[in-house]
């Protein structure tokens, strides 16, 4: 059987083929515009490098905030949902699934066979996700994957108080008009992303074992400042920006049967 799994996210469009449950491939393409063509193109690149007929695809489900334009879908799932699903096939033991995307950050408790007992979402404009990780970057003016390793090199505590980008972004500048160092910028940055998401997941419970997915799972400072945040370490799957698609994979061949 072979089932593919399209999430449809706000900056990425990811996929992910299955042929009886084994991964055949994944790609992604920037949503972009037009994210329709931008699966359509994504599903072709994994069929066709996997040497697989995009007719011989048994069963799609889409995932993601795009979920109901994915193209050639037979179903869809919520992302809660998907990562759920997704986490615990990797992880049995995972009861906690902390998954932050461009836009938006989410906790939530999962069940032993995957399912979603309870979950939140972060709703404070984009302070909990991976667009605020990025503003701030380019406020310091340096790349993101500098500006992760930057706060590893910080021990410095600075309040951030700010709840939104836009106040937050101000307050950067601030700081750099104070000549405060850049790593203990990041820190502080880092520090305050981390806390706005533990408060969220605390708000579900915390149980052991915590798997962490999503793009920013690819940002050590994050990750460092959210393991001191919990007070627990965190388990991170290889691609985790993939988990959504996988997942959806995952319920594709569920419900093909």
């Amino acid at each position: 059987m072979i089932t593919a799994g399209i999430d449809m996210g706000s900056k990425f469009v990811k996929v992910v083929i299955l042929k009886d449950g084994v991964v055949q491939g994944k790609s992604n393409d920037a949503t972009g515009f037009e994210p329709t063509a931008a699966a359509a193109r994504c599903l072709e690149a994994v069929a066709n490098a996997s040497g697989i007929e995009a007719s011989a695809i048994d069963h799609i489900t889409a995932t993601g905030a795009g979920r109901k334009a994915a193209p050639g879908a037979h179903s869809d799932i919520t992302d809660v949902g998907a990562a759920a699903k997704a986490v615990v096939s990797m992880y049995p033991g995972a009861r906690t699934v902390i998954d932050i995307g461009a836009e938006e950050g989410r906790g939530i408790k999962v069940s032993a066979d995957g399912k979603v007992v309870d979950f939140a979402v972060n709703e404070k404009c984009a302070a909990g996700a991976g667009a605020f990780a990025e503003a701030m970057s380019r406020a310091l003016e340096v790349s993101l994957e500098e500006f992760g390793q930057l706060a590893l090199k910080s021990d410095a505590s600075i309040p951030m108080n700010a709840q939104c980008a836009v106040f937050a972004e101000s307050e950067v500048v601030s700081l750099v008009h104070a000549k405060t160092p850049k790593q203990d910028i990041s820190r502080a940055v880092h520090d305050a992303i981390a806390s706005r998401i533990v408060s969220m997941v605390r708000r579900v419970g915390i149980e052991q074992e915590i798997v962490l997915v999503g793009g920013l799972s690819h940002n050590p400072g994050f990750v460092d400042a959210l393991n001191r945040g919990l007070e627990a370490t965190v388990s991170i799957p290889v691609d985790p920006e993939y988990i959504g698609a996988l997942g959806a994979a995952l319920v594709a061949g569920e419900r093909n049967q």
